[in-house]
């Protein structure tokens, strides 16, 4: 899709940003390309028990409440994005946020930058939860998010500012 346009040798997080809303094809591939491989991302077997430490703790205390108010609300931004798409948490401005997008979009678009997703495309879930969309947020919140990976996003986030 991008071979010859100006998009070809473009980072692909540039690609989605500069597709968004001006070249549908191409953003669509780009960020669900994009999206799909930051969930894989962000998470980790669930016999690798992890919490989340140091700077990205604070933040979540800090920003969104503490550990149990982020588990909530992150639930119920997953829970209720309507058809497919993705819950997030994402570094604004210097602050965590929890957004819902539909379809292929993220944060990117927003001028945010990806902390931690969950995929809530009916494919993500659907072979071990059916319909149970609440089940399996449950289980990435409490047994699979990669706190790692998100520390290295947030410092990353940090480090663009």
């Amino acid at each position: 899709l991008v071979a010859g346009t100006r998009f070809a040798d473009m980072p692909l997080e540039k690609v989605i940003t500069e597709s968004a809303g001006k070249e549908p094809k191409i953003f669509n591939n780009a960020a669900q390309t994009w999206n799909h491989t930051f969930f894989w991302n962000c998470l980790r077997p669930p016999q690798s028990a992890s919490k989340p430490s140091g700077e990205i703790a604070q933040r979540i205390d800090s920003d969104l409440g503490g550990m149990a108010k982020f588990g909530e609300d992150f639930a119920n931004a997953a829970i209720n994005t309507f058809g497919s798409g993705w819950a997030w948490v994402a570094d604004k401005g210097g602050k965590l946020e929890i957004m819902s997008t539909s379809n292929a979009d993220n944060p990117l678009t927003k001028g945010a930058t990806p902390i931690l997703t969950i995929d809530v495309w009916e494919h993500a879930y659907y072979v071990d939860y059916e319909n149970r969309r609440p089940e399996f947020v449950k289980a990435v919140i409490d047994k699979l998010l990669n706190w790692d990976f998100a520390a290295k996003q947030l410092a990353a986030a940090k480090g663009s500012r």
